[in-house]
């Protein structure tokens, strides 16, 4: 599954690739794209995982960029 986020409050460029490739190494994602210019988060993961990939993102990216919001 692919699905496509809106970010808010993503400060620095550095944070959008710690945030990236933080998130290409949780188990099950396919690949993971965070764009500081487009303020947006693309997941590819697996299907039957992809609510629980989703909270270690949130906490990811809560962890790199604490005001940073994911608007699922």
């Amino acid at each position: 599954m692919k699905k496509r986020y809106n970010l808010t409050d993503l400060d620095c460029a550095n944070c959008a690739a710690k945030m990236e490739n933080a998130i290409r190494k949780i188990d099950g994602v396919h690949d993971a794209a965070v764009s500081f210019m487009t303020q947006k988060l693309t997941i590819e993961a697996d299907d039957a995982r992809f609510d629980e990939i989703l909270k270690e993102v949130v906490a990811i990216c809560k962890k790199v960029e604490p005001d940073c919001v994911i608007h699922v």
